[in-house]
């Protein structure tokens, strides 16, 4: 009985040790996934003028990214949301860039899918990538390198990429060290987002919005659009938890219409609420709305029909863009994320710009402001605007079509930002 009771005791003592060491191996490895770099997928644009979209096949496209915070174990996620038909990936690499779309050396890794080297991903279906193992510190730029040994057209991409991207001829070049006489773009294709395993104080902050987001009117290469130099600050404030920021804009992109991708309120769910470790959300939508019915088309080339404006009967109204904004909050509100409005920046002498127009956009701001229904407000338009004429850029603020920043406008907006706000957790 004794004998018993001992290997009874003994049986659970060992119990005991292997829960404990398997407790604290956990404790080492706790944290959860955070998207620590993502864009916005949309499909080509079909706009009047806009050039064909390219075909693929048997060829690699290396493109590059740059997380805003540091990571060690991390898994990318491809797109083919928008597409009608699979895509095949025959294999797909990440390592670390020196220059030109060459790597470092030792820094390559070959990405998995269930353990295997190549996926085929469903029409209208991302695809994570398994777990791989690369250190780098925040704001490294990173190359993925996909192969495409089928015909393939980019039905799901991002237009403006702020790097870029290199397509080779005929082969596999996925894992590299060089990208032999390589074609240039400016684009991502089928590339959503890197997420890294990180420290439970580490979150993600997600900008919403269209071109002004996206960065258009900064110079390629150089991040500085505004939630990339938000991203700076935000890593200068020392002893506080990591926060990354994911650029979730699209050039073109509205509220309450399909235009640039489509609107704002359909692609929510996919650029916002999809994302991993989201706790703020800032949105900055509404000028395109606004100001599309409005667009003056440069006169047509001699011989050419006439071109009329496609958006002419999409005009909004200030209440129209209010309702707008309330669906983004309440959405964001029930999967715990806080939601903070941008006020619309100036754009009198723009090619959109109407006096009726103005109205709205002034009506839309003071509701931002005033309204109440957003966790905090950020006053980009007082960032950026000439003080004697508000509804005009400062001169050297805008990049000359007096509807985009450059890059001072930019850190001007990001400078606005208060950071303790985001902080708050």
């Amino acid at each position: 009985m004794k004998t018993r009771l001992s290997r009874t005791a003994a049986s659970f003592l060992v119990t005991v040790i292997f829960t404990l060491v398997a407790s604290a191996q956990d404790s080492k490895v706790r944290g959860h996934w955070v998207s620590a770099w993502s864009t916005a997928v949309h499909t080509p644009l079909a706009f009047p003028g806009t050039p064909p979209a390219a075909t693929f096949e048997n060829q690699t496209i290396r493109m590059v990214i740059r997380p805003t915070i540091e990571g060690q174990r991390l898994r990318i996620r491809f797109s083919n949301e928008l597409g009608t038909t699979p895509l095949s990936l025959g294999s797909a690499h990440i390592a670390l860039v020196k220059e030109n779309g060459s790597i470092v050396a030792g820094s390559d890794r070959q990405l998995t899918f269930g353990g295997e080297t190549s996926v085929n991903i469903p029409a209208g279906a991302p695809m994570l990538s398994d777990p791989a193992e690369l250190k780098f510190p925040a704001f490294a730029e990173v190359a993925v390198s996909i192969f495409l040994p089928k015909k393939s057209e980019p039905s799901t991409f991002h237009l403006l990429a702020q790097h870029a991207s290199y397509i080779t001829g005929p082969g596999d070049f996925s894992g590299a060290a060089e990208i032999p006489d390589a074609k240039v773009t400016r684009s991502w294709y089928w590339l959503a987002g890197m997420e890294v395993w990180a420290a439970d104080r580490s979150a993600a902050i997600v900008t919403f919005g269209d071109s002004i987001t996206d960065g258009f009117g900064a110079k390629e290469g150089e991040y500085g659009d505004w939630p990339n130099q938000l991203a700076k600050r935000l890593a200068e404030v020392k002893g506080q938890s990591t926060l990354a920021v994911d650029n979730e804009g699209i050039g073109g992109n509205r509220i309450l219409h399909d235009g640039a991708g489509v609107n704002s309120l359909a692609r929510f769910d996919r650029d916002v609420l999809s994302q991993p470790g989201v706790v703020d959300l800032i949105v900055l939508e509404g000028i395109n709305d606004i100001g599309w019915p409005h667009i003056k088309f440069p006169p047509a080339r001699e011989g050419s029909p006439v071109r009329g404006n496609p958006f002419a009967t999409q005009v909004v109204s200030a209440n129209d863009l209010i309702q707008g904004y309330k669906q983004i909050i309440d959405r964001a509100h029930q999967h715990g994320i806080r939601v903070f409005g941008a006020t619309i920046l100036p754009y009198e002498g723009s090619s959109t710009f109407t006096d009726d127009g103005e109205a709205i956009r002034q009506a839309a701001n003071q509701w931002i402001r005033t309204g109440g229904a957003f966790d905090g407000v950020f006053d980009f338009d007082a960032a950026v605007r000439d003080p004697i004429h508000p509804a005009r850029f400062k001169e050297d603020l805008q990049s000359g079509d007096n509807l985009h920043p450059n890059s001072a406008g930019y850190k001007a907006m990001a400078a606005a930002i208060n950071l303790s706000l985001l902080r708050e957790k």
